[in-house]
């Protein structure tokens, strides 16, 4: 037998009042989460399936109503986003800056380098595509080197070039 739901008799007379004026239909869905179970005695399950919704959606929607009640409404609770990581945003950073400052002098950063630099912070083998991650997330992206050297001779260049000049 499934649980039975405290509702205040506040909080039905609210639910009463939002099911009578409520012009959304997930405002009157969340009323109808705690109305119904206070004038039938039916499990979640059964309120879902006369709200066209899901048992877990039923107790969010009640919840949510709750919360609105009470003063709390939509202040918390974000869906999405990196629930997960190696390390925080912050510490990828701070990890990543030792390798810009190569980067910034000049140098070639090779993803393998940096992959064994985060295996050994971490202690653990990662795939190559972690890191790509990373990379991205902080904004890095592929470096293609320069057409010429930077202190190449532009005139030594020309004077190279074969032209009828030069004899050829």
């Amino acid at each position: 037998m499934s649980k039975k739901v405290k509702l205040s008799e506040r909080m039905v007379q609210l639910a009463l009042e939002t099911a009578n004026k409520a012009k959304a239909p997930e405002l009157l869905r969340m009323a109808q989460t705690v109305v119904i179970p206070s004038i039938f005695d039916v499990p979640d399950r059964t309120i879902g399936e006369i709200i066209g919704r899901s048992r877990p959606t039923v107790v969010r929607l009640r919840k949510k109503f709750r919360e609105m009640c009470a003063g709390e409404e939509e202040q918390r609770r974000n869906w999405g986003g990196r629930r997960y990581g190696y390390m925080t945003v912050e510490d990828e950073h701070k990890f990543l800056s030792q390798f810009l400052d190569k980067a910034e002098q000049g140098g070639i950063l090779v993803v393998g380098e940096i992959k064994q630099a985060f295996e050994a912070l971490v202690g653990r083998k990662v795939a190559k595509t972690t890191i790509y991650r990373m990379l991205d997330r902080h904004n890095w992206r592929t470096i293609i080197p320069r057409p010429r050297h930077p202190n190449s001779d532009v005139e030594a260049r020309e004077g190279f070039k074969k032209t009828p000049e030069n004899g050829e």
